[in-house]
């Protein structure tokens, strides 16, 4: 559907601000599992790690930066979000710099702790704390332009890598990473920072608040029930999204299908994101973001419980097609819900914990997993669980939504 005069004029008027938004989710890639995983195999082997001790240094650094950014993600808060982003994008440079000379192992768990802090986490809270700050009456849709680039880096970035590491070699592919790093992004976000946005329409002028008329602190934030209800919700999609694709070499040996053949799943997979988040942008601007949470986990649960009903290789396209479009779902509800429940003036830090949380949830899914996988428990088994989680969770979050409209709707 093409958009609409008025739908043009926003995307026109506001190009600087959403691109400061997609570009700091397009820059996280390269701290992503899926960028990560695919030089596994240098890794271990310059190492000599087994499977075992590859995927325990990696949670032991995921769970690391999980913790750190807790406390680093109050700096949105108190910082130029200009400063913050140059900060994070040197840092982040500066690691893939590292992983390309490293040589020992023990710097290989500060560099993986790294590339998680800074581009997992770090530089794409920036982004979606920057638009859902400076976007309150089309949140929505700023919203899924931000998380337009996740699915444009799933989409590409693989591909390239790979491109990069048959030319350049894999110390070679990092160095250019941090390379693009430096020049493109901080060049970009250094020149789209400079202007702050100000209030058009029906944006309200200054930090808009939250339930109540109030805007929230952390604190006060983690003292309502509202916080911790959201919670089981919010570490679903990371956890099962990263699960399957860890586990994508077992599930190629399970099925008997080759990893090329699996490689076709990846496009599926950010496709269906960016239209789910697309969709979700229009009915989060029209019905608020509350309307998806008995909505995005259904998608999720459906895709992980396919995969035991086909031995065809199509199967794990429409699989990976189903989580995206949960992905999409998430990610535009933790774009806005955080705004919409508890006010822009200390987002940055009640954001913060859920970030942390949702990386925290990446570390361990792949290692719960994997241990039950060694203990005879197959990802198809596994899956059904998951699945039923997802139902029963989305049941519950008919009431928990139902409750926080009624909190939304006091006056202060």
């Amino acid at each position: 559907m093409d958009p609409t005069p008025v739908q043009k004029n926003f995307y026109r008027a506001n190009a600087r601000w959403l691109g400061v938004g997609l570009l700091c989710t397009l820059g996280s890639s390269f701290g992503q599992t899926y960028f990560i995983a695919l030089f596994a195999s240098q890794f271990m082997a310059l190492h000599g790690l087994s499977d075992g001790d590859w995927g325990t240094l990696y949670a032991g650094a995921t769970l690391t930066s999980a913790a750190l950014l807790i406390k680093a993600g109050q700096l949105a808060d108190t910082m130029s979000l200009r400063k913050l982003a140059m900060l994070v994008i040197a840092g982040f440079a500066l690691i893939c710099v590292g992983m390309a000379l490293h040589e020992s192992i023990v710097m290989l768990f500060v560099m993986v702790l790294g590339l998680r802090f800074f581009g997992q986490g770090m530089i794409g809270h920036v982004g979606m704390t920057a638009t859902a700050r400076w976007f309150q009456a089309r949140r929505g849709r700023a919203i899924a332009i931000t998380s337009l680039g996740y699915g444009i880096g799933e989409a590409v970035l693989p591909a390239l890598a790979v491109l990069a590491m048959a030319l350049v070699g894999w110390r070679g592919t990092w160095l250019l990473a941090a390379g693009i790093l430096t020049l493109v992004f901080g060049g970009a976000l250094w020149v789209l920072f400079a202007r702050d946005r100000e209030p058009q329409g029906g944006e309200t002028s200054g930090p808009a608040p939250g339930a109540l008329g109030r805007h929230w602190t952390r604190p006060e934030a983690l003292r309502h029930w509202s916080y911790w209800a959201l919670f089981p919700g919010i570490l679903t999609p990371s956890f099962i999204g990263t699960v399957i694709f860890f586990h994508q070499a077992h599930v190629s040996g399970e099925k008997g299908w080759s990893l090329i053949e699996m490689a076709a799943g990846y496009p599926v997979y950010a496709v269906s994101a960016m239209i789910a988040v697309f969709v979700a942008g229009r009915i989060v601007d029209a019905f608020g973001a509350l309307t998806l949470l008995p909505l995005f986990l259904l998608p999720i649960g459906l895709g992980i419980v396919l995969l035991g009903t086909s031995d065809a290789v199509w199967i794990w396209g429409v699989v990976l097609g189903c989580i995206g479009f949960g992905a999409g779902f998430s990610s535009a509800l933790n774009g806005a819900v955080w705004a919409e429940l508890y006010g822009t003036r200390n987002l940055g830090a009640i954001r913060a914990l859920a970030v942390s949380a949702m990386v925290f949830s990446t570390a361990i899914g792949p290692a719960i997993t994997g241990l039950l996988i060694d203990a005879g428990i197959t990802l198809e088994r596994q899956g059904v669980v998951m699945m039923l989680w997802c139902v029963w969770l989305s049941a519950v979050f008919v009431l928990v939504a139902r409750r926080l409209r009624l909190l939304i709707a006091v006056p202060a």
